[in-house]
C-alpha cells in the first residue's frame, strides 16, 4: 500500500531486484477433505495452472508450505516429483510455527536432493524458512487467537541452521526469504528477519482489512499502501507477493464482497495493474483445499483450465497511481483472526490439528487465508505504528 512517490521508487526497486517475475500458485499438502495429495494431484495442479485460459503469462510457479508428505514422518512431498515432470518451478517452505525443531523438514529436503539432484535443484527458486510466525507472535495475532508462531530469534536460528546443512549442496545458492504479514514487516522488532534473508515473501489480503473501507473499487489502494509500507522497511531486499487474492463465493466482510465479479476485478486491479510480470508473485489460489473456510478463493471448478471468469488483462485501471497518506481510517485491529495458514479450526498449524513440528506430515497441509484465518484482516499493532513511524519516519498508512 503506497503512501508516497519515494516509496513508490522504493518499491519498484526491492521488487524489481528480483532475477525473474514468477508466477505461480499456493499449494497445501492435503485436499478439501484433508486427504493427502500425491503425485498425481500436484501434476494436475500444475498443468491446469500453466494451461489457463487466456493467462497474462505462464504460471508455472508453485509456492509450498513444507517439504513433507503429508501423514508421514520426513518423506519428501511428492509435490516434487510432480514438478519435475512438469518442468514447475518450486519456492520451498519449511514450516516452523509452533515448534523448535526443523530436523524433519531439512531430513525430507536432503532425500530429495540426494535422489533426484540437479534435476530437482534446478527448478527451485527459492527457500522460504516459515510462513506468518512473526503475525502470530504479535499484539494482534495473539489478540486473535492465530495459534502458536516465532520469534526472529527462532526464525534467524532456522535460517542459519539451513544454510549451514545444505552449503555446498545445489541449493547453497538459492535465496533464502520468510514470508509474512505486511504489518509484521513494518515492525521494528522483527528487523533481524529482514538482515537475515535475501527476499521478503509479503502475504496480503485487502478483503480483510475490515474498518480501512475494504469495499472491492478500494482493494487496489488498499494493496498499494500497505505494499509500499514494506518497502519502506525493507531496503532493496526484494519483495516477493506470496500470496493475495479475492474470493469469489462466501460471507461479505465488512464492505467486502466476495463474488465471481469481485474476483475478476481484484485480478484485474491488483494482479494485472501491480504484480503480474512485475514482482514474482503467488495468487491464492487455483483451487480450495481448506474446508474450515467459508469463503472459496479457488480461480477455477475442479481444476478446469476454463476459469470462473476471464483472466485477460485490461489496459486501463481504476486504482489512482498515486495513494493519498492521509485520510485513511486508523487501524482498529483484526477481522477475525484464528490461526495459521493451512490449520485446521483448532487453530494448530497442521492440517490435521497437530502443528508441533513433529513431522507427522500434517504441517500446513491447507495453507489458506480462511478457515484459521492467519491472513484475516490483520492491522497494524501499536508496536508496528510505532515502528513503522521511527524506521520510515512515514506513518500516516491507515
Amino acid at each position: 500500500m503506497r503512501p508516497t512517490t519515494a516509496l513508490v521508487a522504493a518499491g519498484v526497486l526491492a521488487s524489481g531486484a528480483s532475477a525473474e517475475n514468477y508466477l505461480g500458485f499456493n499449494s497445501g499438502s492435503t485436499k478439501a477433505d484433508r486427504s493427502a495429495k500425491f503425485k498425481a494431484d500436484f501434476e494436475a495442479e500444475f498443468k491446469t495452472a500453466q494451461g489457463l485460459e487466456n493467462a497474462p503469462g505462464k504460471f508455472n510457479a508453485v509456492r509450498l508450505y513444507t517439504n513433507i508428505q503429508a501423514y508421514s514422518q520426513d518423506d519428501p512431498i511428492e509435490a516434487f516429483d510432480a514438478a519435475m515432470g512438469t518442468d514447475t518451478k518450486i519456492l520451498l517452505g519449511i514450516w516452523t510455527s509452533g515448534t523448535d525443531s526443523i530436523d524433519k523438514e531439512l531430513s525430507a529436503l536432503k532425500k530429495a536432493v540426494d535422489k533426484h539432484g540437479k534435476k530437482f535443484t534446478d527448478l527451485v527458486i527459492g527457500m522460504s524458512i516459515g510462513s506468518e510466525d512473526l503475525y502470530r507472535v504479535s499484539e494482534t495475532g495473539i489478540k486473535n487467537k492465530a495459534g502458536v508462531g516465532a520469534g526472529p530469534d527462532v526464525l534467524v536460528k532456522f535460517i542459519e541452521q539451513y544454510k549451514k546443512q545444505f552449503s555446498g549442496t545445489g541449493l547453497s545458492s538459492v535465496p533464502i526469504g520468510h514470508v509474512d504479514t505486511w504489518d509484521a514487516w513494518t515492525n521494528g522488532t522483527n528487523k533481524a528477519v529482514i538482515d537475515a534473508v535475501d527476499w521478503v515473501g509479503v502475504d496480503e489480503y485487502p478483503y480483510y482489512e475490515n474498518g480501512k473501507g475494504n469495499g472491492i473499487k478500494n482493494s487496489g489502494t488498499l494493496f498499494d499502501r500497505a505494499f509500499n509500507a514494506v518497502s519502506g522497511v525493507v531496503g532493496d531486499k526484494p519483495i516477493w507477493v506470496t500470496e493475495t487474492g479475492w474470493p469469489a463465493t462466501g460471507p461479505a466482510w465488512d464492505q467486502a464482497v466476495a463474488s465471481v465479479e469481485n474476483a475478476q476485478y481484484y485480478w484485474q486491479e491488483v494482479g494485472c495493474r501491480k504484480l503480474f510480470n512485475k514482482v514474482p508473485t503467488f495468487w491464492y489460489n487455483l483451487r480450495d483445499s481448506n474446508p474450515d473456510n467459508e469463503m472459496k478463493f479457488a480461480i477455477t471448478n475442479n481444476l478446469s483450465t476454463k476459469p470462473l471468469f476471464d483472466l485477460t488483462c485490461p489496459t486501463k485501471f481504476d486504482t489512482p497511481t498515486a495513494v493519498p497518506t492521509t485520510g485513511s481510517p486508523a487501524a482498529t485491529g483484526s477481522a477475525t483472526g484464528v490461526s495459521a495458514p493451512g490449520s485446521s479450526s483448532t487453530g494448530s498449524s497442521s492440517g490435521t490439528g497437530t502443528g508441533t513440528g513433529t513431522g507427522s506430515g500434517a504441517q500446513a497441509a491447507n495453507p489458506s487465508p480462511t478457515g484459521s484465518g492467519a491472513y484475516m484482516g490483520k492491522s497494524l499493532s501499536a508496536a508496528a505504528v510505532a515502528s513503522l513511524a521511527l524506521v520510515a519516519g512515514i506513518f500516516a498508512l491507515f
